[in-house]
């Protein structure tokens, strides 16, 4: 197997704990039937080639009180997207930020407590010294939430046999 590559066996590791969180090593191990070693083996493999990025729990922003979400679209003074990315950073309703292409330079996807706050939110955004022009927009429902399984899977079927 190329150690680049997830196979079978790794994906069906990681849709289990996927599924169940909580499970631990030794009953994934049983549920799988393989070795509570190879199970560790991997997950600790697939952590160090960054496959796997995080074992915390997923929070709900609606579920904390934010069930507002926004994408907004930054024009920024071109010094340093990391400078401004790290201003950002310090905004609680900043979820993420990305460098892109197009008419824009970031892209931040923000929350906010109701539409008015959303103002507030946005406010602090264009506050940030290097971002000259904002531009937003309100998701009205989310119709494929954040997902990367589906990618899990077409990744182990599209790797070409050993």
């Amino acid at each position: 197997m190329r150690s680049d590559r997830v196979d079978e066996l790794d994906a069906r590791i990681l849709e289990l704990f996927a599924a169940q969180p909580r499970i631990g090593v030794l009953e994934a191990s049983r549920r799988l039937q393989v070795a509570r070693g190879t199970v560790q083996a991997r997950l600790d493999r697939l952590t160090e080639r960054g496959v796997v990025a995080g074992a915390g729990p997923q929070l709900s922003p609606r579920a904390l009180g934010y069930p507002v979400t926004a994408f907004v679209t930054c024009e920024i003074a071109q010094r340093g997207h990391e400078q401004i990315g790290a201003q950002l950073a310090a905004v609680p309703e900043v979820l993420e930020v990305h460098t892109i292409t197009g008419s824009g330079d970031l892209m931040c996807r923000i929350v906010a407590r109701s539409n008015a706050d959303l103002q507030r939110v946005i406010d602090q955004l264009v506050a940030q010294d290097g971002i000259q022009r904002t531009s937003t927009v309100i998701a009205l429902a989310t119709q494929v939430p954040y997902r990367t399984l589906p990618l899990l899977r077409a990744a182990v079927d599209s790797t070409p046999p050993a």
